[in-house]
């Protein structure tokens, strides 16, 4: 699972070859979430509501980024690192 990004025990990550819609994963503790990119809906999944909006404030932040990694990750050309919330 190829990390993009670790902020505030949440890991971020973009799998490679997975299928549409253009989505990312995110893990905190023993939860794990599906989201969209193109309006952050949630595809599967739960995080608790504290660690989901700090997901959705980072991810809004960077839409453009999460979405070049997404057409990487479907040619499996390496993945950018994404900057953390801090």
């Amino acid at each position: 699972m190829p990390e993009i990004c670790r902020f505030f025990g949440i890991v971020i990550s973009i799998f490679h070859k997975d299928h549409n819609p253009p989505h990312f994963h995110a893990r905190y503790g023993d939860y794990k979430i599906a989201i969209e990119i193109s309006n952050f809906s949630i595809i599967s999944g739960y995080l608790p509501p504290r660690a989901l909006g700090i997901v959705m404030e980072w991810a809004a932040l960077h839409k453009d980024k999460l979405l070049e990694n997404w057409e990487a990750a479907k040619q499996e050309k390496p993945l950018i690192k994404i900057e953390p919330l801090k």
